[in-house]
């Protein structure tokens, strides 16, 4: 099972789109998988022959645990293993995909540690797959006893916005926590990116014109190429930079929360093809669609707020990633232009920065490359 982001300990799964014998090649959609984000399509990381199904429809497995064995091209046959029983998630907060085929353990069904449980609740826990971490005991010593565990089971379980929210609430309490930020937020001269594009579009029928938020993805993406170190992860005590620039783009899902899958190499794509691109993405992630590796690989996060005439955003950085850059609202203001005070469009840029990783003076630079690369838009 990956690891669609921070905030997920645990994926159920809908149906293979497989079955044993099937050759499958690197990148080919071979599962679906409910989270707390929709239903999402998984896809293979390695070339060769779908050997064992282990995970079964219906079934919630752990992230980090295997769902399937993939027998490599020139590899033997993988010796066969039971499929993983539901239990409790660990939080893997990493980027890489699922490990390699290896022999399938099971943890025993006990508490977690820290948890005091009887061995009867223990059990009964097991058996109606309530996590034991979350129940209140009012044993002895507040130890988790059998009546508890059959009153958790009957409370009724939390719609999908609750549980999104409660997913996006422990992300970012996380990334509070563990990660220090700095913020910086710089003004910048958006009219010749707009009438740029105001001239472009004239020339374009209405289904392929652009939206300026396109230029503003294009600008973060070129600007990373100076700056690395804003493009990449903290695993396991380091700073992993990332060669490959994918935008996690944050998209409102309605009553639910928020989404940020990627758009792979923004600063490869050109201005159509990236606003394809979006436009795709968009429609994929408000109806349910997206690929696992969408939501595993963003290597930075932009967010835009101007639509709900926010002025400046000061956003949290998703964890493992060490930025994420917000935009705010464009906005007429007197500007200076060669000594006179003339109208402007204007939009805020903020950043958020890991401060294990970079500091202000690296990230007030950085700003300054998405602003130069704006005032030129036909260069991007």
């Amino acid at each position: 099972m990956p690891s669609l982001g921070a905030d997920m300990e645990a994926g159920t799964l809908v149906e293979w789109l497989k079955k044993p014998g099937d050759r499958v090649v690197r990148g080919d959609v071979i599962a679906v998988v409910e989270t707390h984000k929709g239903a999402i399509e998984i896809e293979v990381f390695q070339t060769g022959t779908l050997e064992t199904l282990i995970a079964k429809p219906g079934q919630k497995v752990a992230v980090g645990l295997p769902m399937a064995f993939i027998r490599g091209e020139g590899e033997g046959a993988a010796a066969p293993a039971a499929a993983p029983t539901s239990q409790e998630a660990q939080p893997t907060p990493r980027v890489a995909m699922p490990p390699p085929p290896g022999p399938l353990t099971v943890p025993p069904l006990t508490a977690p540690a820290g948890v005091r449980a009887s061995p009867a609740a223990r059990k009964r826990a097991a058996e109606l797959a309530v996590d034991v971490k979350r129940i209140a005991g009012t044993g002895a010593g507040g130890a988790i006893t059998l009546a508890d565990v059959e009153h958790a089971a009957a409370a009724p379980a939390p719609s999908p916005i609750d549980a999104m929210r409660q997913a996006i609430g422990a992300a970012m309490a996380r990334s509070k926590r563990e990660i220090p930020h700095y913020y910086l937020a710089h003004t910048i001269d958006l009219e010749p990116a707009l009438r740029w594009l105001e001239e472009e579009n004239a020339k374009r029928p209405p289904p392929e014109r652009v939206l300026y938020g396109v230029l503003l993805l294009k600008a973060v993406a070129r600007a990373l190429h100076e700056y690395r170190e804003f493009n990449g992860f903290w695993t396991n005590g380091r700073f992993q930079p990332s060669e490959r620039i994918h935008l996690g783009v944050a998209i409102s899902i309605g009553k639910s929360g928020l989404i940020a899958p990627a758009i792979h190499d923004v600063d490869n794509l050109p201005i159509p093809q990236l606003m394809s691109a979006l436009r795709d993405l968009v429609a994929r992630a408000r109806r349910g669609g997206l690929r696992s590796s969408e939501l595993s690989d963003p290597t930075i996060t932009v967010t835009s707020l101007g639509e709900q005439s926010a002025e400046t955003v000061f956003p949290v950085i998703y964890p493992p990633q060490v930025a994420i850059v917000g935009f705010g609202m464009v906005l007429e203001r007197p500007w200076i232009v060669a000594g006179a005070v003339v109208p402007r469009r204007v939009i805020s840029c903020s950043l958020a920065g890991d401060h294990r990783v970079s500091d202000g003076h690296r990230g007030a630079r950085f700003l300054s490359a998405v602003a130069r690369l704006l005032q030129e838009p036909q260069s991007l």
